[in-house]
């Protein structure tokens, strides 16, 4: 099991659920390597962009977006799906979310914003 870090938008965006909902989606995050060798399951999944992989995690209707660092899990994002449903059914791409979501230039600029922000 990994240390879990929040930076201030990660935070923010988890804060900002009921805390009924906060509860139910930590007690569901947990991470092992297993989980991230293992990529095949629905809850997880991996982004790749220019030889970077981030890593994602399904909890209800949510999206944590993260990666190993240090020893850690440093989250940079927690969305809820409908952030990127829309682009999805727009684009009408063939493919998986992960892989849509990987050659979304608005996906990592939220990504870049996240791993910019201060850890907490």
């Amino acid at each position: 099991m990994f240390q879990i870090v929040f930076n201030e938008i990660s935070a923010a965006e988890i804060s900002a659920l009921g805390t009924l909902e906060q509860l139910e989606l930590l007690e569901e995050f947990r991470v092992n390597e297993q989980d991230l060798k293992d990529l095949g399951s629905d809850k997880f999944g991996a982004i790749k962009r220019d030889g970077h992989e981030m890593y994602r995690f399904r909890a209800k209707d949510y999206r944590f977006y993260f990666e190993l660092k240090d020893g850690s899990v440093i989250v940079h994002r927690v969305l809820h799906k409908g952030t990127f449903s829309d682009f999805l059914f727009r684009s009408k791409m063939p493919l998986g979310e992960d892989e849509a979501l990987a050659g979304s230039k608005h996906f990592w600029k939220l990504i870049d914003e996240g791993r910019n922000a201060r850890q907490l």
